[in-house]
């Protein structure tokens, strides 16, 4: 195996585990703390580590002026669409349903970035985004007649499917002059302007109470783990795989985070959701064995 291929499987790993953990992480802190309050204070505090990080190294922060659109639109897709529709989604299902919803987006990815990029997808891509999908589809069918009873969840969550995913090919449909690291930044700090105004205007966070120990303890490690580190590494994986293999990469994450809702939040263990994690770690192997 070589080093850079040893590198990738780590980050692999590492974005799966985290993000896979934040799940039953954001279902926790939203017992105490509002969605949109949840999402101002969490962008900026990213923002800002990032940035500390980037300055360290010493690397450039500003772009060309032909970059600005593009990297707004990218950003405000890829972070504050994502996070609100998933955290919102969280409010109306459970955490092992979101996951398992929002990682429709593989299908969704590879759709587009042929449409959109003009990326050939391999007969291995194909049969991994098929195991992928099916597995999604094994989890979603054991509650069908629940998704159904409170749609908002399932709705929302096909949102922040829908937004990663085109979000993804807004960031792999050019080479960017700025590192991954300072792109993240950016992402961070346009989703933070416009969370703001939105969460003053219908949650007053200023008029809110401290939360507990343990839900501040939490959001330390959604924004360090989750935001810092999981966006940082994966802004590096879509420059160097296609769009449509990239995404397949992350869904270790459904894997841990319905492992972890299952632990944490005490949810059932089925055989859907068994044969679901089979099919979607034989997805995973598949992608990492197309890009060798």
């Amino acid at each position: 195996m070589h080093g850079r291929d040893g590198k990738l499987i780590l980050a692999v790993v590492v974005i799966g585990v985290l993000w896979g953990l934040n799940w039953p992480a954001v279902k926790f802190m939203l017992s105490e703390v509002p969605p949109l309050t949840l999402r101002a204070m969490a962008f900026p505090l990213a923002a800002v580590i990032l940035a500390a990080i980037a300055r360290d190294r010493r690397l450039a922060f500003l772009p060309p002026r032909n970059e600005w659109p593009l990297m707004v639109v990218t950003g405000l897709l890829v972070v504050f669409g994502f996070n609100m529709m998933s955290t919102f989604g969280q409010l109306h299902t459970e955490a092992s349903m979101a996951v398992i919803i929002a990682y429709t987006m593989p299908g969704m990815t590879a759709v587009l970035a042929a449409l959109i990029l003009k990326e050939r997808i391999a007969p291995r891509q194909v049969a991994a985004v098929w195991l992928a999908t099916s597995g999604v589809g094994v989890l979603v069918s054991e509650d069908l007649p629940g998704l159904f009873r409170d749609p908002l969840g399932l709705t929302f969550m096909l949102l922040a499917a829908f937004f990663w995913a085109l979000g993804n090919i807004a960031l792999k449909s050019r080479s960017w002059s700025l590192s991954s690291i300072v792109l993240t930044v950016w992402f961070f700090v346009f989703s933070a302007i416009l969370s703001w105004p939105i969460a003053f205007i219908f949650e007053s966070p200023l008029d809110q109470g401290l939360p507990s120990p343990a839900v501040a303890w939490t959001f330390a490690y959604h924004v360090i783990g989750p935001m810092v580190i999981c966006y940082a590494l994966w802004t590096v994986i879509v420059e160097r795989l296609p769009a449509s293999i990239a995404a397949i990469t992350a869904l270790l994450a459904p894997i841990v985070g319905v492992t972890s809702a299952v632990v944490l939040l005490g949810e059932p263990v089925s055989w859907q959701k068994s044969l679901a994690l089979l099919l979607v770690l034989t997805s995973i192997a598949l992608a990492l064995a197309s890009r060798r």
